[in-house]
This record gives C-alpha cells, sequence and structure tokens, in this order.
C-alpha cells in the first residue's frame, strides 16, 4: 500500500489531481456560459 504521506504537498500525485480538477472547472464554466449565454460575472450580477 502506498505511504498517505505522499499523497499532500506539492507531489505528482496533488498536481495530477489538481490540473485534472482544473480543467473540469473550465469547461463547467465553459458550458454554462454557452447554455446560459451570459458570462460568470453577469450571472454573479457583478456586471
Amino acid at each position: 500500500m502506498e505511504n498517505q504521506t505522499d499523497k499532500y504537498g506539492f507531489t505528482n500525485f496533488a498536481e495530477t489531481w489538481n490540473g485534472r480538477l482544473a480543467m473540469l472547472g473550465f469547461v463547467i464554466g465553459l458550458a454554462t456560459e454557452l447554455i446560459t449565454g451570459q458570462g460568470i460575472l453577469s450571472q454573479l450580477g457583478l456586471m
């Protein structure tokens, strides 16, 4: 079994998941803009 301390901090495991979640957030944000026709700032009422 892997050592649990290897999963925290600036490790390859953490950075891989950080990148995956960032890509997922970008795609969800883009899809939301396409569906609603408004940018994220307009959706939040900031523009």
